[in-house]
């Protein structure tokens, strides 16, 4: 048997129900529209953790980020933890990656034979929490609610056509090339994160289109849980309340963002028909996390509510029939997953227990709608790991800070009424409490993090006198670049784009 070549294309911060294939109604993202509806789309995807870097080393690793060390967006990836690129190489595929894949530390490749791009975002520490002693927050506030709309060019759209045409160029390059070997490609794109903005080719698409504001509007500081109110204040938007058009104008950038990266993936389907390899290459899409997008006040990321934590996850196989699957996944299934289509056959790991499970094997099988999910959150804005579980119809939300969270999904899907002190749960409470503390012991993972950050902020500190290395992939200490790298603030650098003519954004 010959092992088809995989294409993974991942974006970043798209909320699964922001695609038609997760009923949506009217988002315009005609090239993922068809790859539902031709292969697999799993219905209920999580991220294992709610934010960028980690999400993708646990992604990667097929393991918890509490399990490999990866706590934050400032936490090294160890060169020692075997990724799916690592696994697949062994199994006689040759691997690439373009775009971003948000690596911290000195490794840049993780198994990946050739980086076809720079990343988006530091190597290094710079973004390191200190629990405790957060410091002035660069990233992530208000602006990105109030400057979105439309713009002409952003570093986000520089980046993601430099992703877009490596991809293509490497797809031809393999086409030409005397490597037999399969191949593996991951390309990554930084979009629909915010900044809210796109070009007004895709503004345009929602110009007749009613995109509804969110289903729960913005709560008071004293209706959230404690978690969200410590997010809020970190975005300096507690107890924010943005007018309707801000709210407006921001979900419609969104979406024509998620239609800009359609058309990029548009792109990567026509090379492969060109080349005649798309009946032998398997498919799978996927974000690194959601994006809470306005609902409930709440915007971005880092909270395990659905919109944060769910992610669209589609797959096609050569030659399957479409089909959707009810069994939970998550994004540590992907490794063994991989795996799974490389051999053809139910996969395992022999050198390691992995988290993950092969989805393949889900294909034509009866539903498992009690396998549990799991989900951390170890980065800032909290004094102590939260831990989620995703078990049948219920989530809970633990910490040894915060009051217990507990949600019938199925009767309450907008999770607007907290049940964790009904007398009437106090058994499932019980049961969700054991499988936490089987699953982690919370004081010990607490202390090491808490000395990750100290060490990593003392690396940090000394590097403020004389060069500070950079890490980063093909790139020496004082090369110029326009991607970000730690140096002055992150919105600075963010929010500076080139804007069209006002006549030409209405």
């Amino acid at each position: 048997m010959t092992s088809p070549n995989i294409l993974f294309i991942q974006v970043d911060q798209l909320t699964a129900t922001a695609l038609r294939a997760y009923g949506d109604t009217v988002c315009h993202a005609p090239n993922l529209d068809r790859l539902a509806e031709t292969g697999t789309v799993f219905e209920t995807a999580y991220c294992n953790f709610p934010l960028c870097a980690p999400s993708r080393f646990s992604m990667a690793a097929g393991q918890l980020c509490s399990t490999i060390g990866a706590y934050d967006n400032a936490a090294e990836m160890p060169a020692s933890i075997p990724t799916y690129a690592h696994y697949l190489r062994a199994e006689g595929y040759q691997t690439a990656l373009s775009g971003k894949m948000h690596f911290i530390g000195p490794d840049q490749y993780h198994g990946f034979e050739k980086r076809l791009t720079p990343d988006l975002y530091p190597a290094d520490f710079s973004w390191v929490p200190y629990w405790g002693d957060e410091g002035e927050r660069d990233t992530n506030d208000q602006r990105s609610v109030l400057v979105s709309g439309v713009c002409e060019r952003s570093v986000q759209i520089d980046f993601d056509e430099m992703v877009t045409a490596q991809a293509v160029q490497h797809l031809y390059n393999l086409a030409r090339s005397d490597d037999k070997r399969p191949f593996f490609l991951q390309v990554s794109y930084t979009h629909p994160h915010e900044p809210y903005l796109c070009r007004k080719e895709y503004w345009d698409l929602y110009g007749d289109v009613d995109i509804p504001l969110p289903m729960v509007p913005a709560l008071s500081a004293n209706e959230h849980d404690a978690h969200s109110r410590r997010l809020l204040a970190d975005f300096s938007m507690l107890d924010m309340q943005f007018a309707d058009e801000d709210i407006a104008r921001a979900r419609r950038a969104y979406y024509g963002s998620i239609s800009y990266i359609d058309e990029m993936i548009g792109q990567l389907f026509r090379t492969l028909d060109a080349i005649g390899k798309t009946e032998e290459t398997a498919i799978i899409f996927t974000s690194d996390h959601g994006e809470m997008l306005g609902e409930r006040g709440m915007w971005f990321k880092k909270h395990f509510y659905e919109r944060a934590l769910q992610v669209p996850l589609l797959m096609k196989l050569p030659g399957q029939t479409p089909t959707r699957v009810s069994t939970p996944a998550s994004l540590v299934d992907l490794l063994p997953t991989f795996m799974g289509i490389a051999t053809g056959d139910a996969w395992q790991s022999e050198i390691e227990n992995l988290e993950g499970h092969d989805l393949t094997q889900t294909l034509g099988a009866p539903p498992e709608p009690d396998r549990p999910v799991f989900a951390e959150y170890l980065a800032e804005a909290t004094p102590t790991p939260i831990l989620m579980i995703r078990k049948g119809d219920y989530k809970f939300i633990y910490s040894q800070f915060d009051p217990i969270l507990l949600f019938d999904l199925k009767n309450d899907p907008n999770e607007r009424t907290n049940i964790a002190d009904d007398a009437d749960q106090a058994d499932r409470v019980a049961e969700l409490k054991n499988l936490v503390s089987e699953k982690w012991d919370i004081d010990t993972l607490t202390a090491e993090i808490v000395e990750s950050q100290k060490r990593r902020r003392l690396i940090v500190e000394g590097y403020k006198g004389g060069v500070k290395p950079r890490w980063n992939h093909a790139e020496e200490a004082h090369d110029e670049v326009i991607w970000y790298r730690g140096e002055g603030g992150y919105n600075e650098w963010a929010f500076s784009f080139l804007p069209v003519k006002i006549d030409a954004a209405n």
